[in-house]
């Protein structure tokens, strides 16, 4: 086979490609592949990171898919080629998800149909595809405050599903902070655990449009049938149905008979139980039967974790410094995390620039508004008593006590450090000390600091409350 055909073939893909993506999209995810090898109606391309692979698969596979077999024929196969070590060459060979498209979804009514279903007889029940992304499971859901309750819960379901006191789980938060991936999870560790469990991961949106597709064919007992056969049942943003009265009188009979039989229900929100207006009181009654669970937005240390998961995952090598001041900017969900790493990777890869802090800067201050925080010298001073639990009065007298002393120099040593303030004015509003004794107190905590790891820790950890 031709040399030259993998380039030829590729150049003809990315011509279908452009056309159908903004330039951002196609210049960042498609320009940086390089088509290696076609061979055996094998398509091989040569793409920078083992994130572009996971990026492409979830954003783009069906484009792409599509894509070359429209230029190449139906069935062609296409494999990643990750380059791992650039000087040797050395790269490992990924195939595509895509090559094995994912079973058309079925409706209700198609599942059930030719014949009846009967719901009792579990070994008759064809199976049925969970409509589960496996990317998000629990290996890769990064636990913190914010997310522990739900994701324990989570993890005993799929345990003993329909068997805890957590039925129905009805997990709610703000867009982006986790809410999928955990429903997702929880449905990919069932499978694991119980195979033969029949799970089905479902939006509110489509079980409507389901609902009304079987309403206007007149096949509302076999919708029904098929949701009667579910073990576990996960539906997303249930505050969807509000509003929709035939939907939510058919979720209630729906809800009382996978309750009542054992199955287990998971149910996701934007909002409590509480304030959910426009939701049947009798359906809000049943979802805080088991428990109602608030994902939190991430706290630093939280979004910090979830960057290092995912550096490590994707093989990364960045700067703790670029993690910290990306944890510590982009403070609203898990996705703005996600989405700023893979923007800042696509930076560095098209401009081949180094990963380094000005370009996080570059790249943060694009996505967030970022508004320079002004640190005064009595929010450290507060901060430090407060670590110490010490009185503001107390660190603004002339106590010798070695404890008020020591926070007296640290409060000190940050506001020479974090503020803009000089040397007499710490000294002013810490206790009315001159500015030679705030020189001396900062050489103090530094001497103390390359000797002492206890005390090292203690400062650093006050640093950090800063920065949140």
């Amino acid at each position: 086979m031709m040399s030259h055909l993998p380039e030829k073939l590729w150049s003809k893909c990315l011509e279908v490609i452009k056309d159908n993506l903004s330039d951002a999209s196609f210049n960042t995810w498609f320009v940086p592949i390089v088509p290696l090898q076609y061979e055996n109606n094998v398509l091989v391309l040569q793409v920078p990171s083992q994130f572009f692979v996971e990026y492409i698969e979830e954003k783009y596979i069906d484009l792409l898919r599509e894509t070359i077999y429209r230029v190449a024929g139906p069935g062609t196969m296409l494999e990643y080629r990750v380059l791992i070590d650039q000087a040797s060459g050395q790269g490992t060979r990924i195939p595509s998800e895509g090559n094995h498209p994912k079973p058309k979804a079925v409706t209700p009514v198609e599942a059930a149909a030719p014949r009846y279903v009967d719901p009792y007889q579990k070994q008759q029940l064809p199976d049925i595809d969970p409509q589960l992304n496996r990317k998000y499971n629990f290996n890769n859901l990064v636990e913190g405050k914010s997310n522990k309750l739900a994701r324990t819960a989570g993890m005993s379901i799929a345990s003993d599903p329909g068997k805890t006191i957590f039925n129905p789980l009805f997990v709610y938060g703000e867009s982006g902070v986790g809410k999928t991936h955990l429903a997702n999870a929880i449905g990919v560790m069932t499978k694991q655990l119980h195979p033969e469990k029949r799970v089905l991961y479902v939006s509110a949106n489509t079980f409507q449009i389901q609902y009304t597709d079987a309403v206007r064919r007149n096949s509302g007992n076999d919708f029904l049938n098929f949701y009667q056969t579910i073990d576990v049942l996960i539906l997303e943003d249930i505050h969807e149905l509000v509003g929709k009265t035939g939907t939510q009188n058919t979720f209630f009979h729906l809800f009382n008979y996978l309750h009542q039989n054992g199955k287990q229900l998971v149910l996701t929100s934007d909002r409590s139980p509480l304030v959910l207006a426009g939701m049947e009181q009798r359906l809000l009654t049943r979802f805080k039967w088991g428990l109602s669970a608030e994902i939190e937005k991430p706290d630093y240390d939280l979004r910090k974790a979830i960057l290092h998961d995912k550096i490590y995952r994707d093989g990364l090598e960045i700067p703790e410094e670029v993690v910290e001041y990306i944890a510590k900017h982009v403070t609203d969900n898990v996705r703005d995390l996600e989405g700023t790493l893979a923007s800042l990777l696509a930076h560095s890869t098209l401009a081949n620039m180094p990963l380094d802090l000005p370009l996080a800067e570059k790249v943060v201050g694009r996505m967030v508004n970022i508004r320079p925080r002004a640190t005064t010298v009595e929010q450290i001073r507060d901060l430090v008593c407060d670590h110490f639990s010490l009185s503001v009065d107390a660190i603004s007298t002339r106590s010798r006590k070695r404890e008020v002393v020591q926070a007296r120099q640290i409060a000190m040593y940050l506001s020479k450090h974090h503020t803009k303030n000089s040397l007499s004015s710490i000294g002013d509003l810490i206790g009315q000390r001159d500015h030679a004794t705030v020189l001396h107190a900062c050489k103090i905590v530094t001497d103390l600091m390359e000797i002492d790891k206890s005390f090292r820790l203690s400062v650093k950890e006050i640093e950090e409350k800063l920065k949140a």
